[in-house]
């Protein structure tokens, strides 16, 4: 009251408490909110990033050692690299098994290259070998190395790689 008006004014907990208004929440919801103000108030003052996906934070990570998802790995691998580092014994490269499937493809791919390649290496050394026949005016020999730069040059099946 001032001047014999009664003044109503509606204040949060935290200004009630500035000017000296002890507020006590009535009942289990008023103790709940409390919590959890309480609550989000620590995880705002606790040191690191916040997840955007999960909205997990470090000190989370930290008390339970499980990430809320993926994007976890992004956000806090500053903190959790060395952790991941310590664990595995300074181990962080994968260097496990590879499924029979996958290691199939690469296996059939990395000899279709090598083909590839050896077609390649034999198609130039042809070309060389008759330049220097032609050169050598040992025409014989270049019409046999033609005809077989146009066999290879026709398909990988019809060479002999």
């Amino acid at each position: 009251m001032r001047n014999g008006v009664r003044i109503e004014r509606h204040l949060c907990e935290t200004h009630a408490a500035e000017h000296g208004i002890a507020v006590q929440p009535a009942g289990k919801i008023g103790e709940l909110i409390k919590q959890h103000v309480s609550a989000l108030t620590q995880a705002a003052q606790a040191k690191g990033n916040v997840c955007p996906t999960c909205r997990l934070t470090f000190a989370e990570f930290k008390q339970h050692g499980l990430l809320g998802c993926a994007e976890c790995y992004r956000i806090f691998e500053g903190q959790i690299s060395p952790l991941i580092e310590r664990a595995h014994e300074g181990g962080v490269k994968h260097v496990g098994k590879t499924p029979r499937r996958v290691s199939c493809e690469i296996d059939e791919s990395a000899r279709a290259k090598a083909e590839l390649a050896a077609r390649a290496e034999r198609l130039s050394r042809i070309r060389v070998e008759l330049e220097t026949a032609v050169r050598a005016e040992q025409y014989e020999k270049a019409a046999k190395l033609r005809d077989e730069l146009r066999r290879l040059a026709e398909g990988p099946g019809r060479g002999d790689v």
